[in-house]
């Protein structure tokens, strides 16, 4: 709620451009935001109707804001980028690491110019080529460029007068300006075609080059034709690799993003004279329940704030929040119009697909190279138990979730991790008996009055079981008698108090139980007035939330195979006799259930693997 001087302060705010910072009370940025009314824009957000979660979890924090006043609309959204990237707010979406992302720099500042790598972008007459989401992408293209453009290496001032060259211009891979072998000019037109080529202009390279070639041959010249002969070959050896998007031979950038658990991966293509160039991904963090457009709007604005080059088309999976604001930016910023198009079919279309795809899948690959790390599992586990107030950590953590549409085929599963892993070995699926309806409360407490009596029956030495169709392993009894150090509900409150009667019932009490509702993350716990929220970002955070999908996914697949069962059922099945092979052959003879019925015995009995005495039985069934 805004205090009396905070409201005071809300209605002289005039309608003017602008960027407003929410802070709390210890002064500290929570979220900066832009507006081309700031007083309405403003006002909204302390307002109690219509928020959605994240904003109200925001607002629950301000204390205070500050406001900043802009010219237009355009100055706001520069203003905004540059202090989100300098405060990086908690509740903004933020391009992780945005400063680190390594450039190509060609040094046109320096006599006979260099490239090398660098972290940032200066105006100081450079040239940069990038980013890249990552170091090794760029020595290969640097080594890529050292095979095709003979430029310098060394740092050493060249004054052309050095004896001898060094090992790289033997080997074809430098040009020895330090002993004059070149001159400014010819080092100078290297230096320009490998910019081309890192701009994807290949094909006007080889053409100069094939034309110097040609013209070194007619001058008997071979070995200089040699020469301009490997460059070419290199080249086009390089480029072959690079597929043809468009006909038309424009620039352009592709973005498109997937999200999961908070995080976005943006993955850009970069398409130069009408050939994918190149693909580079990029992670934004605190996306979680935000507006598509606003995710895209966020990546657009800081990532193109500091590229090196911005193509006059951008083709985007969503529209961007003020396109028109987002594009006139941009255009000041190419020095000519960007035009940022949504593709919504045609080969757009599906290039915007290509890119989301390998957005998805480099999420994924992140998820498993961060839950296979042995020490993080580790400190996962322990943050969790920390977390959670436990004696020890959960070492081995079983997690429980029904599956159902409105009562029928409902399904119960259990699945263990142990030291941060999945145990498959031990995961248990429930076939639901006992209750009739869509009651997700009693179906839990049947899953764990099967579960618990199993295990109460193995560690009395007892060979009685409850009869469930849970699947065991091979060593059942042992895997029964193992208790969990951890028990996870999918669900709030009332699943916890649900599954907690019964483990007082069966003799299990003491065991550890958490319930983890997916809207906010929050785990409920018994006797606890506050449901915890495990820090954003934290590995015992990740480690919950792929135990509880893990959970879902396995309830959700013994679902829709108890379904397609319940889909493919016959009155054939009913008929003894009347197995799969026979069901099949018949189906196929006469073509449908009602083409069987209108049969006779004697062609019924013809079928192959019928007999007389199963025909009759089969007419008398149907």
């Amino acid at each position: 709620m805004a205090t009396e001087e905070l409201k005071q302060r809300l209605g002289n705010i005039p309608a003017k451009p602008g960027v407003y910072i929410f802070k709390d009370e210890h002064g500290d940025v929570l979220y900066v935001g832009k507006s081309a009314r700031l007083r309405s824009r403003v006002r909204s957000y302390f307002r109690e109707r219509g928020l959605s979660s994240k904003t109200q979890l925001l607002m629950e924090k301000v204390a205070d804001f500050e406001l900043f006043f802009t010219d237009s609309e355009v100055e706001a959204l520069i203003l905004e980028c540059n202090l989100i990237k300098d405060m990086r707010p908690r509740y903004n979406i933020r391009l992780r690491d945005d400063k680190h992302y390594p450039y190509l720099r060609v040094s046109m500042d320096e006599e006979w110019p260099r490239i090398h790598v660098a972290r940032r972008i200066n105006q100081d007459g450079a040239r940069y080529f990038g980013p890249y989401t990552d170091s090794k992408s760029v020595w290969q293209t640097l080594e890529v460029l050292s095979r095709i453009f003979p430029y310098r290496t060394c740092r050493k001032p060249i004054t052309g007068a050095d004896r001898r060259p060094c090992l790289n211009y033997h080997i074809g891979r430098c040009l020895a300006p330090c002993t004059g072998a070149v001159t400014r000019e010819e080092y100078l037109a290297v230096i320009e075609q490998m910019c081309l080529f890192l701009d994807g202009k290949s094909e006007q390279i080889t053409r100069e080059l094939r034309a110097k070639m040609d013209a070194a041959s007619r001058e008997l010249n071979f070995e200089q034709a040699a020469f301009y002969r490997d460059r070419v070959q290199a080249i086009e050896k390089v480029t072959e690799r690079q597929k043809v998007i468009s006909k038309r031979l424009t620039d352009e950038d592709v973005v498109a993003f997937a999200q999961d658990e908070g995080q976005a991966c943006v993955q850009v293509f970069f398409v130069r004279g009408g050939k994918l160039l190149g693909k580079e991904h990029f992670i934004l963090d605190n996306t979680e329940g935000e507006d598509p457009r606003q995710v895209i709007s966020s990546f657009v604005t800081q990532f193109y704030v500091g590229a090196a080059y911005i193509p006059p088309r951008i083709i985007l999976q969503h529209e961007v929040m003020d396109p028109a604001v987002v594009q006139s930016w941009l255009g000041e910023r190419r020095g000519g119009k960007v035009a940022l198009k949504v593709a919504r079919r045609g080969e757009k279309r599906q290039l915007v697909e290509l890119a989301e795809q390998n957005a998805v899948e480099v999420l994924r690959e992140m998820k498993l190279r961060r839950m296979s790390d042995e020490g993080k599992m580790a400190a996962a586990v322990q943050e969790l138990g920390d977390n959670l107030g436990l004696e020890a950590p959960p070492w081995r953590i079983e997690c429980y979730d029904i599956s159902n549409i409105q009562g029928t085929s409902a399904v119960g599963s259990m699945v263990v991790f142990e030291r941060g892993r999945p145990k498959t070995s031990d995961y248990r699926r429930f076939r639901i008996k006992t209750v009739a309806g869509a009651d997700d409360y009693a179906m839990l407490q049947e899953v764990f009055r099967r579960r618990f009596k199993r295990a109460a029956s193995h560690l009395g030495q007892s060979a009685a079981t409850d009869g469930g169709d849970a699947r065991p392993a091979k060593d059942n009894a042992t895997n029964w008698g193992v208790l969990p150090d951890l028990v996870l509900v999918d669900g709030g409150k009332g699943q916890l108090n649900a599954v907690l009667e019964v483990m007082e019932d069966t003799g299990f009490a003491n065991l550890a139980v958490a319930g983890l509702a997916k809207e906010r993350e929050e785990l409920f716990m018994p006797r606890a007035s506050e449901p915890l929220l495990l820090p954003r970002g934290s590995q015992s955070l990740f480690l919950v939330q792929r135990i509880r999908d893990e959970a879902h996914r396995f309830a959700l697949a013994y679902h829709q195979q108890l379904r397609a069962r319940r889909t493919l059922a016959s009155p054939l099945d009913e008929v003894p006799g009347i197995g799969p092979r026979r069901k099949s052959r018949l189906l196929k003879r006469f073509g449908s259930l009602s083409g069987i019925r209108d049969a006779s015995i004697e062609d019924l009995a013809s079928t192959v693997g019928m007999t007389r005495t199963l025909a009759e039985r089969l007419k008398q069934y149907l």
